[in-house]
């Protein structure tokens, strides 16, 4: 096995899948233009084959690693004979010629998914047009020969060493850990399942149309996109506060807001087809976040492989690297936008209208105000890079600027999410609209005063009303829709999966927002401490009971032991905490990882920070410990609430038994 997976192979079969991809784009689009059909009939075979290529290829690199191969240059610069196997898999995406190769294969595993979808027949008339999905998988092979052609040519994963070292350098020890394992698969996954909605949208400027149906077939691949990003969002989120032992979740790091600016604009996406689907309304809407969508998405993986950024997250080791990104880029996105540009005017303008009191126009607000929020992160993130680049000036745009802006926008944000809830599709009156927001206005208006008793800024405890706006008005929805299903029928399952989904997305949102705002009454103590000293926070006394040493795979760890208990020293003990410093020899770097306790209502986190010792007169080594200490409110509602909006979206996409309904401008061909 290890002969048949061997470097050489999966070079050949990049190369292979390269040129598929090229197949792929080429001659389904020749038959669709000469309506031969054995041509486009090809799209299919060549996904699944150009799929196969790249998961080859990439066991072919896991089997390297696995096997300690240090002459591919990319195991000896991220790998080491003592390095944990898990962490020899985890750590082929934590660079840049794996995550490239990574980036690639998942979006071939996109691509075989709608190749496998069924198509459309007379026995299954709501499938996929078998001439759409052609033209999809021929856009699909285009954006994967690129970036194929981009990782053969500059940033092969297969590259030979010579002379072969006799163990490797090891990976980033700030990436050694189970949340970072997990987290750029995910965030990567979110990245490229947006290719699909973007194809979606070229094949609709192509064609001249984009009506419902096509609306119905790109609404599940927008919403996979969007919940996998999600996911990857808040573990990402949930990594810096774990590991980087500073006591916070999200830092408007670049490469952070990277991810966050494609979210913004796919949640806008994600209304915008349900939208089109519903009312055959927006099309122009949906169009264009697709396409600016997938391009916000090209722009982080330039953003992280240019070398513009400074960032632990930034592969900045070759600008010539972000230069092929840049030009694809400009290729895929530019060339897309001068297609919108072009062809938009001609697509058919819907007759139906909506009045100013509809969910259409609630989804509209919504749009604007979080494309509204796009453009300013996107400004904040960008300005200081492009100043550097043009006048030499350094300038740092931190977290004073970033809430200064976005607050002023999300609040509006969430009182249009709770009352999209309750509005019906076309019109309504207000007399008809109040006594279905009357519940949720009464629960919010009844915690305004504990809301300003509990967080500690007027701002916070607004922020807080409105989230709780937010999950009321759902959950309220959710118990008057069933009220009004017929006598004899009120069971849960009745009710539209659509409609849990969207309610389950909406209180995730609530609950998050509901975490950065107990967040915002975090209390901190930073102290120098011997075993045996007490500190108190928040009416809780914390005592340095022990300093310990011991050694882990690849690494030394120095561990204190931390006594929590109610109230002072002889109180009841509330919990043991165990925070770690820990010092990789071979990089000559050391990382922390915090202790938390993790309660409903709070978390208590502990950092060490560092370990000095001290000699007496007699020649006695003492040690101390510098400690940060932190009580964090709701801080884990902030990572439930985004495990919960995943939920939803993923909620939306289990099989239903109901039939789905015909729908206006049936999609009969694609011409």
């Amino acid at each position: 096995m290890a002969t048949i997976f061997c470097p050489e192979g999966g070079h050949f079969a990049l190369a292979l899948a390269c040129a598929l991809a090229l197949m792929q784009g080429v001659l389904p689009l020749a038959g669709l233009r000469r309506t031969d059909s054995p041509l486009t009939a090809l799209a299919r075979p060549l996904a699944l084959s150009q799929c196969l290529a790249l998961l080859f290829a990439w066991t072919c690199l896991v089997t390297a690693s696995l096997g300690n191969d240090f002459s591919l240059k990319l195991i000896a610069e991220t790998s080491a004979i003592n390095k944990p196997w898990a962490y020899k898999i985890a750590g082929l995406w934590g660079n840049h010629e794996g995550s490239l190769l990574l980036w690639v294969t998942l979006l071939s595993l996109w691509c075989a998914g709608l190749a496998l979808l069924p198509g459309q027949s007379a026995a299954r008339p709501e499938g996929l047009p078998l001439r759409l999905r052609a033209r999809l998988l021929a856009l699909l092979g285009l954006v994967g020969a690129g970036f194929q052609l981009f990782c053969l040519t500059t940033s092969n994963p297969f590259l030979r060493l010579w002379p072969v070292p006799a163990d490797g350098m090891g990976m980033n020890p700030l990436l050694q850990d189970p949340g970072l394992a997990v987290h750029p698969p995910l965030l990567y996954s979110g990245y490229v399942g947006f290719a699909v909605p973007f194809a979606f949208a070229i094949s609709a400027l192509l064609d001249g149309r984009a009506n419902a149906l096509w609306a119905r077939h790109m609404r599940p691949w927008v919403i996979s996109a969007w919940a996998l990003l999600t996911l990857g969002i808040t573990l990402g989120s949930w990594w810096s506060y774990s590991v980087l032992g500073w006591g916070g979740y999200w830092f408007w790091d670049p490469v952070e807001n990277a991810a966050l600016i494609p979210w913004l604009t796919g949640t806008a996406l994600l209304h915008s087809v349900l939208v089109v689907e519903k009312r055959n309304l927006l099309h122009v809407w949906c169009l264009l976040l697709a396409i600016a969508t997938f391009a916000f998405s090209l722009s982080g993986t330039f953003l992280v492989r240019s070398g513009i950024l400074n960032s632990v997250h930034a592969f900045a080791n070759d600008p010539a690297r972000g230069l092929f990104i840049l030009g694809l880029l400009g290729l895929y996105g530019g060339g897309s936008l001068l297609l919108f540009a072009i062809r938009a005017p001609a697509l058919p303008t819907p007759q139906a209208g909506f009045s100013p009191l509809s969910r259409e126009s609630a989804l509209l607000l919504n749009n604007i105000l979080l494309c509204t929020l796009c453009a300013v992160v996107l400004t904040g993130t960008l300005y200081p890079p492009f100043m550097q680049l043009l006048f030499g000036r350094t300038l740092s745009v931190g977290k004073p600027f970033f809430d200064a802006t976005t607050i002023p926008l999300t609040l509006p944000l969430l009182a249009v999410m709770g009352v999209s809830m309750a509005l019906p599709w076309r019109q309504t009156r207000a007399d008809r609209l109040l006594p279905r927001l009357a519940p949720a206005l009464l629960i919010t208006a009844g915690n305004i005063l504990p809301a300003f008793w509990l967080f500690p800024t007027p701002l916070a405890a607004l922020s807080a009303l409105l989230a709780l706006w937010v999950i009321s008005a759902a959950l309220c929805d959710l118990i008057l829709r069933l009220r009004g299903l017929p006598e004899g029928s009120r069971q849960l399952h009745r009710l539209p999966r659509s409609l849990w989904a969207a309610s389950l997305a909406h209180v995730g949102v609530g609950v998050t927002i509901l975490g950065l705002c107990g967040m915002a009454g975090s209390q901190e103590r930073l102290i120098e401490a011997r075993p045996g000293t007490h500190a108190t926070l928040t009416g809780r006394d914390w005592e340095l009971t022990a300093l310990t040493a011991h050694h882990g795979p690849n690494y030394e760890v120095v561990e204190a032991h931390l006594t929590i208990r109610h109230h002072d020293a002889h109180g009841p003990v509330l919990t043991e905490l165990t925070p770690e410093i820990r010092l990789f020899p071979r990089q000559g770097q050391r990382t922390l990882h915090v202790a938390i306790l993790h309660r409903p209502l709070e978390d208590l986190y502990a950092a060490l920070g560092s370990v000095k010792e001290e000699r007496d007169p007699q020649g006695q080594s003492h040690y101390s410990a510098i400690l940060r200490l932190h009580e964090n409110p709701l801080a884990s509602w902030i990572w439930l609430g985004g495990i919960v909006m995943a939920l939803g979206g993923g909620l939306h996409l289990l099989p239903s038994r109901r039939r789905p309904k015909p729908v206006e401008g049936e999609l009969r061909s694609c011409r």
